[in-house]
């Protein structure tokens, strides 16, 4: 028999209370998901002060030259297709009307770094083809020259600029290219678009 100044013998804990095991388990590998998925999805993604950003070998890529020959064939101006530098993606393409008047034919390249560029040739006027690529306000900001043609540059704040230019020679046609790009990406796209040989539109095809 315990004396009464003897403390009472352990206890053992009852089952309830003891560590679950499987439940830890359970639980560390849904958190060791999560962390994977996240790691994922910030690899496809790059902070870029200059604007977006996106994986070059991740993006669909168009046929641009296919494209625009059908696009011709309802064109009322010539079309050009630019051959772009190495490593540019063209990934899109569409034709759609200018508010305002005219149409535009529109393709969209990423460059080897992630950026993007897009080139619109319309035949509607500066004031219409700026209002529907902008689709919203936006200021001068001066010329820039590149592929012997002067292109009047717009912008807004914390917008990509829109820089326009119009051929030589009729019937008028005018180019704009916008996007992340830097400047000499830029001059690049258009060279490659001003040098290249215009496809005759579905008026003068036979």
């Amino acid at each position: 028999m315990s004396s009464p100044s003897e403390p009472p013998p352990p206890q053992k804990p009852a089952r309830g209370g003891a560590p679950d095991v499987r439940g830890m388990l359970v639980a560390l590998g849904v958190l060791l998901v999560i962390a994977l998925v996240g790691v994922g999805g910030l690899r496809s993604c790059s902070f870029a002060p200059g604007g977006p950003e996106v994986d070059p070998n991740a993006v669909p890529v168009t046929d641009v030259g296919a494209a625009f020959t059908d696009f011709a064939k309802a064109s009322a101006f010539p079309l050009r297709v630019p051959a772009v530098p190495a490593g540019w993606k063209p990934n899109s393409t569409d034709r759609g009307a200018v508010t305002g008047g005219g149409s535009a034919v529109r393709a969209g390249y990423v460059t080897p770094d992630g950026r993007y560029l897009r080139l619109v040739q319309s035949d509607a006027t500066e004031e219409n083809l700026l209002a529907t690529e902008a689709g919203g306000p936006v200021g001068g900001r001066g010329t820039i020259d590149a592929a012997g043609l002067t292109w009047v540059e717009y912008s807004a704040p914390d917008r990509e600029p829109f820089r326009i230019a119009t051929l030589p020679g009729t019937p008028t046609v005018r180019l704009l290219i916008t996007g992340s790009g830097t400047d000499d990406e830029f001059r690049a796209l258009a060279e490659a678009t001003v040098k290249s040989t215009p496809l005759a539109p579905g008026a003068e095809q036979n």
